[in-house]
């Protein structure tokens, strides 16, 4: 398997005397630039023969054949190969102009395959969790901060492209993204659909009114049509969002991209586009306010609402229940925080190179507790607990990004387990 091969290549797992073909040993410098796109393998490599610096590409391939097989024999864009690595020599390769190219049989220790196997086709959710507790509590805090970052990157290409189709509106933006918070995971997807469906703009017009804006969500998200129960205030909502819908051109999605199975009742898209519908009445001038917080309670205070007085006594469309109140709960909270706000000062600090709301962002993970989810505790399970959401992120972003696609080879706990170090 040359994906092998590439990460002995590029963490010099291989032998220590390296020898090509005719018997010259040499020395590598640097391994080069992984290319995982067309091309060389790794570019820019480095290494020393007879004293001399040789600076070009290397091509890595199970067999020596392999350089016929895949054309690069004929293809000038490997002309700057300097080095021919296989794991067998099996014939002499040339490049498009006929020159040799130097090969080298790499060797490498067995329990580097053997534990590459059993990571890759280990039939767990967590690869290497036998291996966790034996990390190095400091190696597992590096990738921890870079798995972090990693992940706010992420968000903030999304935020990018997002500011860019809102013709660089931060308040549009800031509107799109405190609705797909609101989803919740299971609902985000239709969450930020049912925003970017019903622009801003649309609901500041009709801020005068909560029920206005009510209608518009609950309408624009489908939940209006076909309704078993009728009372007075969803005959309202209806009517208004009727009204509304004409004068504002809207063409309502489909009300079965909303998920309600297996939802607790707090939770059910109706209850949070209800909390959502007072959230967005007073959205005026809330970017800003967000964005300059100095800490996560400013914020909380911010999005701390209660759910129309409808609400109070039902959960679904004409179905009541005992009197509670619908506030935005404590942990719902810390969710939209982590969702929404950390995203969009990473992305602001990164748009306008302002260092401070980077730092603000992150120091607010750092503040809030650790999320409570079955990603989250299965690593805790095998070792690896969270002591804040700045772990709890950056967990996330290991399971799905690496654990989930089996990329064990890219996670640098991968590398320690297969290196044995």
């Amino acid at each position: 398997m040359e994906q092998i091969l590439h990460y002995v290549w590029k963490h010099k797992l291989f032998q220590k005397d390296l020898e090509m073909t005719d018997g010259v040993s040499f020395e590598v410098l640097d391994t080069g630039q992984h290319n995982t796109h067309q091309g060389p393998d790794f570019f820019n490599a480095k290494i020393k023969v007879n004293g001399e610096v040789w600076v070009g590409n290397v091509e890595i391939h199970k067999s020596s054949d392999d350089w016929f097989r895949h054309g690069h024999d004929k293809d000038v864009v490997y002309n700057s190969v300097i080095l021919h690595i296989v794991e067998n020599i099996t014939c002499e390769v040339t490049d498009q102009t006929g020159r040799i190219i130097p090969q080298c049989e790499i060797k490498y220790p067995s329990h580097i395959r053997e534990n590459i196997d059993f990571l890759l086709s280990a039939d767990v959710a967590i690869p290497c969790c036998n291996y966790l507790r034996a990390i190095p509590s400091l190696h597992t805090a590096s990738w921890l901060n870079s798995l972090l970052l990693e992940r706010l990157e992420r968000k903030c290409n999304d935020i990018s492209l997002l500011f860019q189709r809102l013709d660089g509106s931060w308040a549009d933006v800031f509107y799109v993204v405190l609705s797909r918070s609101m989803g919740f995971g299971l609902n985000s997807d239709a969450f930020e659909r049912l925003a970017l469906s019903l622009p801003l703009k649309y609901i500041l017009k009709q801020s005068d009114s909560l029920l206005q804006i009510e209608a518009l969500l609950f309408g624009q998200a489908g939940l209006l049509q076909d309704l078993s129960c009728m009372d007075d205030y969803t005959r309202k909502l209806k009517q208004e969002y009727d009204f509304l819908k004409n004068k504002y051109s809207l063409i309502p999605l489909n009300r079965d991209i909303f998920r309600n199975l297996r939802v607790r009742p707090t939770s059910s898209p109706v209850l949070r586009l209800a909390q959502l519908a007072v959230l967005l009445q007073n959205i005026q001038g809330v970017c800003a306010k967000v964005l300059s917080a100095k800490d996560v309670g400013q914020i909380r205070l911010l999005f701390h609402v209660n759910a129309s007085e409808y609400w109070q006594t039902h959960y679904l469309f004409g179905e009541e229940s005992s009197r509670k109140h619908k506030y935005i709960g404590d942990s719902s909270l810390d969710v939209m925080i982590i969702n929404a706000v950390v995203p969009l000062g990473f992305s602001y600090g990164r748009r306008i190179n302002d260092e401070s709301y980077i730092e603000r962002a992150i120091g607010f993970l750092e503040t809030i507790k650790p999320e409570s989810n079955s990603i989250v505790k299965q690593f805790a399970d095998y070792g690896l607990i969270s002591r804040s959401a700045y772990d709890t992120q950056a967990v996330i972003q290991l399971k799905r990004e690496y654990c989930e696609k089996r990329k064990c080879l890219y996670c640098r706990i991968g590398y320690q387990v297969l290196s044995g170090k």
